[in-house]
Formats: C-alpha cells, sequence, structure tokens
C-alpha cells in the first residue's frame, strides 16, 4: 500500500517499519526540530532515500487533494509524532491512522510519557487507531500493544519500549491487516487528556518523600527537572537518594562534594549528580 508519513523521529520507526512490510511511501510531512529534545534527521534521511517529496509546512487539505490527483484515493495517511491536528483525508485517503504512545483512552495528549512514570502506572502501551478530525486521539482503535513499567522505570526506557513497541505495531497488525482492522475498530469511549507539562510538573519539591521525588527526576531523565539550590533554580538531569531519618528542613542543604550536592527531603536526602544552572536546551545551542 502506498503511505503518506507525518511525523519525526520520535516514532519515526513506524515510516520504516511500514517500508519494510512491502509498503510504498508517497511524501513526508515533518516539522521544525531543535535538534535537541525533538528530532527529525532520520525520518528525513529515510524519505531522501526513498526519492520522496518532503514538507515543513503544516499538513493542510490542498497537500491532501495534490496527493489524491498524483496518486488516487488507495493510500494511507499515516501520523506519528505530529503536533498538529490534521483534517480533510477523508474522500482523498483511503485510511487515516496515527500512533500514539499510550493504552488509549488513558493518557491521549501530546506526550503522555512523563506522567506515566510520575504517576507510577504499572502498564503501558501503545495505540494505532483511526486519525480523528476532531480532537486529538480519540479515533477508534484498531489496534493496541501493552507491556509492563518496572518501579525504576526511567523517560528513557519507557520511551525505547514505546518506539519498539510502536514499529512491531506497524509491521504487524497495521501493515499485514489494516483493511480488516478497520471494519472492525472499536471506539474508545471516555478516557483522560494530559496536557502539555508545565515547568510546576517537572518542579522538583523536598517535601515529599525521597521515593517521590526521585521516580520525577527518572520521568523527565534528560529532559531534565528543576530544583531549587539555596537561592539558584537548577536543571537536574541526574539525581539519586537514601531514606534516613534527620531534623534537617526540607530543601536545606547539607553536603557538596565537587559537583555533588546533597539536600534533605521530608525522609531522607537526595544527591544531585548532573544539574547545571542553565538547561541542555541552551547549552546545545551555545555549543554550536
Amino acid at each position: 500500500m502506498k503511505f503518506a508519513f507525518a511525523g519525526i523521529d520520535f516514532l519515526g520507526g513506524v515510516f520504516e517499519a511500514l517500508v519494510s512490510a512491502g509498503w510504498t511511501p508517497i511524501k513526508l510531512f515533518t516539522r521544525p526540530c531543535d535538534g535537541l529534545y525533538d528530532h527529525n534527521e532520520a525520518v528525513v534521511a529515510s524519505a531522501r532515500s526513498h526519492r520522496v517529496p518532503m514538507q515543513i509546512s503544516r499538513l493542510k487539505p490542498p497537500d491532501l487533494d495534490a496527493l489524491a490527483e498524483a496518486h488516487g484515493t488507495d493510500w494511507a495517511l499515516v501520523v506519528a509524532g505530529y503536533p498538529w491536528l490534521v483534517r480533510g483525508w477523508r474522500g482523498r485517503a483511503a485510511y487515516g491512522v496515527n500512533f500514539h504512545p499510550s493504552p488509549l483512552p488513558m493518557g491521549r495528549g501530546p506526550y503522555p510519557l512523563f506522567k506515566a512514570i510520575s504517576d507510577a502506572e504499572a502498564e503501558w502501551g501503545v495505540t494505532a487507531h483511526v486519525l480523528a478530525e476532531e480532537g486529538f486521539d480519540t479515533g477508534d482503535i484498531l489496534a493496541q500493544e501493552r507491556f509492563p513499567l518496572s518501579p525504576l522505570e526511567t523517560h528513557e526506557t519507557l520511551l525505547a519500549k514505546c518506539q519498539m513497541a510502536a514499529r512491531r505495531l506497524s509491521a504487524g497488525p497495521i501493515a499485514r491487516t489494516l483493511p480488516a482492522l478497520w471494519k472492525a475498530a472499536t471506539p474508545q469511549g471516555a478516557g483522560s487528556y494530559w496536557p502539555r507539562v508545565t515547568d510546576a510538573d517537572r518542579t522538583l519539591d523536598f517535601r515529599s518523600e525521597v521515593e517521590a521525588i526521585l521516580r520525577r527526576v527518572r520521568a523527565f531523565g534528560t529532559i531534565e527537572t528543576l530544583a531549587r539550590v539555596g537561592e539558584t533554580r537548577v536543571f537536574v538531569a541526574q539525581a539519586e537518594g537514601w531514606r534516613e531519618a534527620h531534623r534537617h528542613s526540607p530543601g536545606t542543604i547539607v553536603h557538596r562534594y565537587r559537583r555533588h550536592i546533597v539536600i534533605a527531603a521530608r525522609d531522607g536526602y537526595i544527591q544531585l549528580n548532573r544539574w547545571s544552572p542553565v538547561p541542555a536546551t541552551e547549552i546545545g545551542h551555545l555549543g554550536r
């Protein structure tokens, strides 16, 4: 089957999995990326290797008209990690499929991985669903893969699990049986929408227990959490900690050694191992 792909490297493995399963790419729709947290180098390289046209600007109905004129309507629009709501594909493409990194209907929204770890979910998943034209991540479910989460899950391990599951879904049920799945798609029903995280969601609260603080650090990983160290706000990429009874007020700096800082929490201590007064986004740009 022919397909157009809208997305970035986050779930870009879907593109290559479909190609490996025998599908033919006809166009890539991607978006500008910062090269630090968001990347599109891999999908761009794949599009170039298959000699398909690319578009950085937002996908709109006239773009779908052009594809329908060139290829008819027997093709699929596949969306994975694309931030804009896509409208107008019905009547121009045979199928519209979105890959979302959550076990829908739980966790609709732009990037639910952080909250999945922060909330200590025991299970997670990836869903392929009909691309809805009104509302993000609400279309009927075509296929879904679920997997357990570790008590020590990190953002990076969960991201890898989601990427691997998305490749399996795309190369397996979507590539091989999409027409049958389409006819049997299951409505989601009521679900939950998780909005984009804020700085408050990323901020460490040393009045909390050690376990909760470290879980938040793991939830963001290299995306970094925020912490108040004395009078300075710092960006934390890695921390450890332990439970221990003490009489320090939460947030008190109790020990320093080189770049390591130990801070009192409610029921123990947090040691900041990798941190900076400058966010990784700015460090990356300064290094260019």
